[in-house]
């Protein structure tokens, strides 16, 4: 199945596809990597390059400021974190292997606490992602990128509980650890966010596509 068939699956109003956190401190060489980050990016820039029946295509930044005992020097990397993603720095920055054009609005999330769903974010003029979701009449998301058992989850699962067909597209995700990835992915089948691939065989899980 192509990455063009994938998109199109829905038969639905309005389609949507997120792009959850692909951020430089996310991928390798970042404060708080997740394996495989870097070769995420360029998946979904190629999976972008293909898929041109989405009818819009958003994106979600860690953004911190002040976030609190969300940073800690001795994080306990489930309430509290090394600090990442602070405003300013390259690592709140995109990979630069993500192709950012088809990106429309960007939701700055966790400027002074911590936050893990994309519908905590805004975008530049305050708007809520749920909010510019509503605007443009979307009632079907993809959610992508990093990490499948933090934020894409929370983001897929508040998608699901605010009232829209949700799917992940698992092999353009990447999780922390083999068995937080597949626990998530249960979670969220458990809270009706589809689980399909964009393509071929995801390596975390085994999921044939």
């Amino acid at each position: 199945q192509t990455a063009r068939a994938v998109a199109r699956t829905y038969g639905g109003r309005m389609r949507a596809l997120i792009i959850v956190d692909v951020q430089n401190d996310f991928c390798e060489g970042g404060s708080l990597a997740v394996t495989g980050g870097a070769a995420l990016a360029r998946a979904i820039s190629d999976y972008l390059a293909e898929a041109a029946d989405y009818h819009h295509v958003v994106a979600t930044k860690d953004f911190h400021i002040d976030p609190g005992d969300h940073f800690s020097g001795t994080p306990d990397y489930s309430s509290s974190w090394p600090p990442h993603c602070v405003s300013g720095t390259p690592g709140a920055d995109f990979h630069p292997s993500l192709d950012t054009s088809a990106i429309e609005a960007v939701f700055y999330k966790g400027a002074y606490t911590g936050a893990y769903s994309g519908f905590e974010g805004v975008d530049e003029n305050g708007t809520p992602l749920l909010n510019w979701l509503r605007q443009r009449g979307v009632d079907e998301v993809d959610v992508v990128g990093i990490a499948t058992d933090h934020c894409v989850r929370q983001t897929a699962e508040d998608a699901v509980r605010n009232g829209l067909a949700t799917r992940v597209l698992v092999d353009l995700t990447a999780g922390v650890s083999a068995d937080t990835t597949v626990a998530a992915l249960e979670e969220m089948r458990t809270a009706s966010v589809e689980l399909v691939c964009s393509s071929g065989w995801h390596r975390q899980t085994g999921m044939n596509c």
